[in-house]
């Protein structure tokens, strides 16, 4: 293990897990003591964090940083390996801040109140390991850890249809892990060597067949989480019966999951089979796109707008990942942090609006935005950044993945065409679905039952909190985007760069022959051949 101060990183992993194999010790009988017991614990875990990668961190490294290294189970040569950079950082981060947002929009939570608190916070703990762990089994632990906290948040207070919505949620991402688990032991024992260490298993050289073979293993288990088309019929389900917190932390960490490991395994790892695949994650990106913005306009059930919503802008990530550029693969991480802040805001509102209207059929509200007006400003101000209003998160991180892919000199021009077209069509329904969602909701025709007049309140301080919690860094980061992207600048140029090198030996093996066949798409421009060969020496 490095000589360090401290275990910064262990400890900020371990604190809400231990603290919350505490709770039933606590002494509390309404839930009230338990309630402030977690807030306080995520909001130490965050503040560490902060701490932490303010003093600790250096923002201009793009190797992993804090790095601890401890022999966990000899046997099965498992270590408690973990570590940070560019593009772990600032997903901890997100993960902190929403995850404690999270906990304190639970605040009226009276059943069974324990479990609830205590899953959080093991949840909380489970999300930060995957995004440091630099063991393959470790990841592999803190993946499947996650599952159980987010199957029982739904089931137990989920909506009417929870238990389906969890079964199938669980039933998904199960299935799923099991790809991670047979490539990942396919990338151990391949070779000479037999290793867990993530850093070791992306020096190896595998035989193109194997890799590609793995990279589509990966592909799989990674795009049930992000989701991509068509693994992704899950999560309408899950945010349609999930409680707020519940969609907040779907929404907000759990799709930023399968973004990070798609970037960490499959671009990091295996850059030789990422050149066969990229065109395929710009195609299925397309696909996410125009397919969540067409299915989110037909939703009448205002969360599962949201969710195919979701699905859509994470066809941006896909689209970056793919586009071999600094510019992109940056502007992917950027929609990752961007749509996690304004996912969480969007669900949270959606959540204020049914505790007060006990429904979520669009067509049931209307006129709320006479009796609820700081609660439509809100929404307002959340829906513009979802669909890339200038000055706010939403459109820099679109507009990078655009000039990214645009930009690309390893894409012909009627690939880009096409993308970059098709890409915009979605771009362009997103407004429309979403302009709808507010007009219906708040400015729809009343619906006489629900007796707006007299029972309706408007957001409280709390929910204010939590909610400009949120918009905040969304209109920061919109302003004054360094605030994010300096965060990861220099590791996005590295990942570039990495799998940039191996784009010559593929370009002479002429890949472009297959792509034309099949993708009509990519080209490796001959004057470019050259240069990336002296770059690769």
């Amino acid at each position: 293990m490095n000589a360090i101060e401290f275990p910064w990183l262990t400890a900020i992993i371990i604190l809400p897990l231990v603290a919350a194999l505490a709770i039933p010790l606590i002494p509390d009988k309404e839930g009230k003591t338990v309630r402030w017991y977690a807030l306080g614990i995520a909001f130490a875990d965050f503040a560490l964090m902060i701490y932490t990668f303010w003093y600790k961190y250096d923002f201009q490294s793009s190797t992993l940083q804090l790095i601890e290294n401890y022999p966990w189970v000899p046997q099965l040569s498992l270590h408690w390996a973990v570590g940070v950079d560019g593009l772990s950082m600032p997903l901890v981060l997100l993960t902190g801040l929403i995850n404690t947002l999270a906990i304190f929009a639970a605040w009226k939570v009276t059943n069974k109140p324990r479990l609830f608190y205590g899953l959080m916070l093991a949840m909380y703990s489970a999300q930060l390991g995957v995004f440091v762990a630099q063991d393959l089994l470790l990841f592999f632990l803190m993946w499947e850890i996650e599952l159980v906290p987010v199957y029982l948040l739904i089931s137990i207070w989920g909506g009417q249809n929870r238990r389906y919505a969890a079964t199938k949620f669980i039933l998904y991402t199960a299935a799923a892990s099991i790809f991670i688990l047979v490539a990942g032991f396919a990338l151990v024992f391949s070779g000479d060597t037999v290793s867990f260490d993530m850093t070791t298993l992306g020096m190896k050289e595998y035989p193109k067949a194997f890799e590609l073979l793995v990279y589509a293993g990966f592909l799989i288990a990674f795009g049930v989480k992000l989701p991509i088309f068509p693994l992704h019929t899950w999560l309408p389900d899950a945010h349609g019966e999930a409680s707020a917190p519940g969609s907040m932390i779907l929404a907000g960490v759990l799709l930023k999951m399968g973004g990070y490991a798609l970037i960490r395994f499959n671009v990091e790892m295996l850059p030789d089979a990422h050149v066969y695949f990229a065109p395929v994650l710009a195609i299925l990106g397309v696909v996410n796109i125009v397919y969540g913005a067409c299915c989110a306009f037909a939703q009448t059930n205002l969360k599962r707008r949201l969710a195919y919503s979701s699905i859509a802008h994470m066809g941006f990530v896909l689209i970056g990942i793919a586009s071999y550029t600094e510019v992109g693969i940056s502007g992917a991480v950027l929609q990752m942090v961007s749509h996690g802040l304004i996912a969480a805001s969007l669900f949270f509102l959606s959540g204020v609006t049914y505790d007060r209207t006990h429904t979520l059929m669009m067509d049931k509200m209307g006129g709320m935005a006479k009796v609820m007006p700081k609660t439509f400003a809100l929404f307002t101000v959340g829906s513009m950044a979802s669909l890339a209003l200038p000055g706010m998160s939403g459109f820099v991180g679109e507009l990078m993945v655009f000039l990214g892919i645009a930009t690309s000199d390893v894409y012909s021009s009627s690939f880009k065409v096409v993308v970059v077209l098709l890409s915009a069509v979605g771009v362009i329904l997103t407004p429309i679905y979403l302009l709808s969602m507010l007009r219906q909701v708040f400015y729809g025709k009343q619906n006489q039952e629900l007796h707006l007049d007299a029972v309706i309140s408007d957001v409280k301080p709390r929910e204010l909190f939590i909610t400009a919690s949120l918009l905040l860094p969304i209109i920061g980061i919109g302003f004054y985007p360094k605030l994010a992207t300096q965060t990861y600048d220099v590791k996005a140029v590295e990942l570039a760069t990495h799998a940039r090198q191996v784009l010559p030996v593929v370009a002479h093996q002429q890949p472009s022959s297959l792509y034309s066949r099949i993708f009509t798409a990519p080209t490796l421009a001959s004057s470019q051949v050259e240069n990336l060969i002296n770059i690769s020496k």
